[in-house]
Parts: structure tokens; sequence; C-alpha cells
């Protein structure tokens, strides 16, 4: 019998808010926020009537480009209601990857917050629609965008053009409960709801489209691993608009009735300080993450015996990092999870009950429901266990597809429903899965996804550029960073912090090549191929890296 659920995101929201209405939904221990299940179904509801007003319909994608602020969860739950599409942006995003996301997701509206870290989030809005600050208020025209008609900013201040946060719930309160329940009638298990843009094999990123079915059912598979109930409470630092906030953090609460503690973006004090003063069972992070909290020279001011679990995935884990959470923070069922955007995203993960050398060293069996398999990555045959090949997945779990992609998405899911994952494990006789390298030239530096093509293509509009080529570079603290080989046109000179400062003009701060490396030509095969493997190695040995002992992870 099927354990899988055939409901709505919004759906399961209402569901948890009458089985339990009192219990915490969501609190922000630094905003001083707190929200039982039925108060942020209501507040959710609000946000559903007033996108309505604001003319959203089902089907349309609304961009969300915030860090883990209460507005981007009213936002998730009010489009899920109405069968709009959440496309997530990254928050270290800048102006052209913005526009290239924007475009090609088809956008309508933009939620924003006004700024992040470095980042004027409204400088570069303004820079990339200049007709901004002559717009009437959900009234934009602009040629580039042309989809475009809202913009939303969640801040205490007021933008030329830009609805406030307030201004945009205001919209709805003309938007009756019967109108809201026609918009949610219309609205299937089966339709897409998520759109995320992850880097693939090649080009630029792509959108992959999940459905409620996808992300609803693979968070509660999570949350069965985890043993979550309702009495837990989940401290969120990882970022909501990546598929480790929203559906190993968000899907697992939201189907389990558990309550959400989010950190508004990732620092180790507030991290430390929520889960003490909520007195969170679980929480979940990147290795970096964990690696931060446990050096901060505050630690053992922490009060850590209240937690028993989260997920460490995102990039390599080294196990020493790993023994140190389960002794030092009291995560002795700690688990690890594997995956990818396009599978919604964990096919495998361990559970509690796996030895502890499992739970270190591999990252455990298939989940529920799906089927995963080790591949000849040329012929596409099946292969003995403890043989490398490549991963292979099938199931519930598998995106709708890319967004306006169909050539890309019949590369990566075949006839028979197999994704490919493009990375390369084993599996042992026991059914327990480890990845020991990838197909892809991804880089994963700190669980974020890079795709070496979109620095390249950047890189080639600099004038002193004749030729480049990025890799990945091994990092003991973030798995691995950014290192980009180049070829400089005759003539011409440049240094390494030029280049950077090109690169960090213009892309996410996590993009910036950490090596620079000037070249008169690269090594390549007899037929003319670019032998990157050559590159990464010429890497590690001109800047003495060493690789961490270490398991990768999703």
């Amino acid at each position: 019998m099927s354990i899988l659920k055939t409901i709505t995101v919004g759906g399961m929201l209402e569901q948890q808010a009458r089985d339990y209405p009192d219990n915490d939904a969501v609190v922000y221990v630094d905003r001083g926020l707190r929200l039982s299940y039925k108060e942020f179904d209501r507040k959710c509801d609000d946000c559903a009537k007033a996108l309505i007003a604001m003319g959203v319909s089902k089907g349309d994608h609304v961009a969300i480009w915030a860090t883990n602020c209460p507005e981007w969860l009213y936002v998730l739950f009010g489009t899920a209601k109405i069968g709009a599409v959440l496309v997530t942006v990254n928050t270290n995003y800048k102006v052209f990857e913005l526009e290239y996301l924007l475009r090609q997701s088809d956008s309508m509206s933009l939620f924003m917050i006004d700024r992040f870290k470095d980042s004027s989030y409204i400088d570069i809005v303004n820079e990339l629609i200049p007709e901004l600050k002559n717009s009437p208020k959900g009234n934009l025209n602009f040629q580039g965008l042309p989809f475009l008609k809202n913009i939303v900013c969640a801040s205490e201040n007021s933008y030329d053009g830009i609805y406030t946060f307030e201004e945009f719930m205001e919209l709805g309160k003309d938007i009756s409960d019967e109108t809201l329940l026609q918009y949610k009638s219309k609205v299937d298990p089966h339709d897409v709801t998520n759109m995320q843009y992850t880097s693939g094999t090649t080009g630029f990123p792509k959108g992959v489209m999940l459905t409620h079915y996808n992300i609803v059912n693979n968070g509660f598979c999570i949350g069965e691993c985890m043993r979550l109930t309702h009495k837990d409470r989940l401290c969120i630092p990882v970022p909501f608009f990546h598929c480790f906030g929203l559906v190993l953090a968000i899907m697992a609460c939201l189907t389990h009735a558990t309550t959400m503690v989010p950190v508004d973006y990732y620092s180790p004090t507030a991290v430390m300080r929520s889960i003490q003063a909520e007195k969170c069972t679980a929480v979940h992070g990147v290795p970096t993450m964990y690696i931060f909290m446990l050096e901060h020279p505050d630690f053992d001011k922490y009060d850590f015996s209240t937690l028993r679990t989260g997920i460490m995935a995102g990039s390599p884990c080294p196990i020493s990092v790993m023994r140190e959470v389960m002794d030092k923070m009291n995560m002795r069922e700690i688990t690890i999870s594997y995956g990818q955007t396009e599978s919604s995203p964990v096919v495998t993960m361990t559970t509690p009950d796996d030895a502890v050398e499992d739970r270190v060293a591999t990252v455990g069996r298939h989940m529920p429901e799906i089927e995963v398999k080790i591949v000849d990555p040329e012929t596409g045959k099946d292969l003995p266990p403890n043989t490398q090949g490549e991963i292979v997945a099938r199931g519930y779990c598998v995106m709708r597809g890319y967004y306006k992609m169909e050539e890309a998405t019949k590369n990566v899911i075949d006839k028979d429903g197999w994704l490919h994952t493009g990375d390369i494990g084993m599996m042992d006789e026991r059914g327990y899965f480890k990845i020991t390298g990838r197909i892809k030239d991804m880089i994963i530096r700190g669980g974020e996804n890079i795709y070496p093509r979109e620095i390249e293509e950047l890189l080639y509009t600099n004038p002193k550029v004749q030729d480049v080529q990025v890799v990945a570079a091994p990092s003991k603290q973030l798995g691995e960073e950014v290192a980009a080989f180049i070829i400089l046109k005759k003539d011409v000179a440049a240094t390494e912090d030029e280049i950077r400062e090109f690169v960090r003009k213009n892309m996410a701060k996590h993009k910036v090549p950490k090596y620079v490396c000037f070249v008169d030509e690269f090594p390549m095969n007899a037929a003319g191929k670019i032998l990157k493997y050559k590159l990464r190695e010429i890497v590690i040995e001109k800047f003495n890296l060493q690789s961490d002992d270490s398991i990768e992870t999703a």
C-alpha cells in the first residue's frame, strides 16, 4: 500500500491548521514573531487573496528574491493555494543572473527585500528596469521583461513603482472567501507549484518544474526518516530558495505539523540562539554551517541538550565534523541525504537506525516509493554491487521537466522515466549508496551549485580575456572553490584581483574565483578537447591544496 499523499501544498497546510490549530507553526526568535498553525494558515489565505487582487491566476509565475523572512513563507503558501507557480531566486544573485531568471521564467510578479549583505536589491532592480521609477505600481511595462507587471518589497521603506508588502496585502481586503475557495478548487496535486533554477550539464541555469505531489511527498518521506512529529521544532538556517530549505525543511515540517524556527540568514550566533530559545529538537545545515558553530568562541555558552536530529547535506561532509556534531551538539540521530533539485530533491537517506559507520560513510538507501540504481553511463545497463557507475532514479519524485527546455529534459529523463543524475557512485550488497564523483562539471561550494559555463560566458565579455576555463578546486572548509584559467589577449595585462572584481560586479559572490591562473594554453587531448581534470590537477599542485576526508551528499 502506497504511503504517498495526493494533496496540494495549500491543502496540507489547511489540514494541519484543523488538526493542530494551536500548535506553533512558525517562530522567529530574533523578530519576536510566533504564529500558530491556525494563525499562519489565515495569514497565507490573506496573501492568496492579495495575489488574486493583483491579477495572479492559476499557472502564473511569481518570483521571490529574499532571505528566510516571514513574507517568503506567506508568498510560498499563498501562491500554492491559488495554483500559481513560485519561482525561487538565489539571494546572492546580481543583475546578470536576475535578468536571465526573470526573462526565462516569464515571471509576472517579483517579491523581494531591499537589500542583503553587500547587495542593494533596489539598485539592482532599478539598473535592470530604468523605467521602474516612473511606472505606476502594478502596471510595469518593460520591453526587456514583457511578463513582469508587479514588484513588491518587504521593507520599512517605500520605493517608486514598487508596492510595500503592507500595500500588497491591503489589495486583498475586498476578495471574498468564496472567491478564494473557487481558486483553491481548481488546484490539482499534480500541477506545478514551484520552479527552482539549477545548473545543468550544458548552457545556463534551467527552471526545474516541481509539482505539489513532488514536494509534499518528498517532504513527508524525509520527515518520516527523521521521525518528526508535531512535538518537534526544527531550526532552519538553510535558504528557503534552495530545495534544502523548501523541501527538506519547510515541507518536512508541514507534513508532520512540526514547528518551523527559521533564521533570516545564516549566522552561527543566530542559529545557536534560536536553538536554545525555542528548545529545538532538530537543525539542518551544510557542513560549513556546523563547522562555524562548533568553532565559535561562544559555542560552550549555548544549550544543545534538546537537539536529537537534523540533516547534514549540500556538500561533502567531513567525517570528523559529523562525529563532533553527534557528540557535542547531541544530534545522535543526525541524517545524511542525497539527491538533486530535479528529484524533488532527496532519493537516498540514512535513518536513525543505521549504524554510525553507515551514517558517516554512505548517503543511505533509497527512499520509499523511489527506485535508485547504478548504471553504466555509456550503455545504460545495470551494474552489479560495488561497481562504479551513474546514479539514476525513478518514481514520484522526478520533476515535470525543465521550463521551456524540452530537449534538455529529454537528455536527463530517459524513455523509461529514469532521471540521470550525472553523479558517479556505487551501491553495496545491502543497498547503501556512496557518491564517488561527478560526470558533470558542476562546482558545489558550501552547498551552492555553480555551473562553470556561466562564469566562463561572463569572463568572455571581458575585453582582456581571449579564452577561459573554470574548474573546481578542492576546499576543506567549503567542499570546493572556483578556479579560473585565463588566456589573455595579445599585448594586454591583468591581475588576479582585476578578474575577481569583474566577476564580483556582475555575479553572485560565491561565483567569484578564489583562484585565478593566467596561462598560455589549455591541456588538450588528441581530439582537441580541453582536459578539465588536468586543470584541476594544476590548481591542486600550484596552491598546495589537499582534499578532505569526506563523503559527498546533495
